[in-house]
């Protein structure tokens, strides 16, 4: 994962407007032709961003370029602490609910 930050061309994510609902997290313009450009510019097939906040304290989209190992590098069980994958259900599953 490089550590270059990919901004997003025609994407402006703003801050909650000052008396704003709780239910109002934030807000994202598009201006229409720059993002399509920058779209038709990527090859994958789906685009992750993430919002972010900077030091300033201004609101912006910059592109998710993690990548999970593949499978062959995964270490250990079906989570993150490895063992069994039922471990990381934060909740016990109840039993005869279909």
């Amino acid at each position: 994962m490089s550590n270059e930050t990919e901004f997003v061309d025609g994407f402006i994510v703003k801050a909650p407007r000052d008396g704003a609902p709780d239910f109002v997290k934030g807000s994202v313009s598009i201006k229409n032709a720059e993002l399509i450009a920058w779209l038709k510019g990527r090859t994958e097939e789906w685009t992750n961003l993430d919002i972010k906040e900077s030091k300033g304290g201004k609101w912006y989209a910059a592109v998710n370029t993690y990548k999970p190992k593949e499978e062959g590098q995964r270490t250990g069980g079906g989570n993150a602490r490895g063992g069994d994958p039922s471990d990381a259900i934060p909740f016990a599953p109840v039993r005869g609910i279909a």
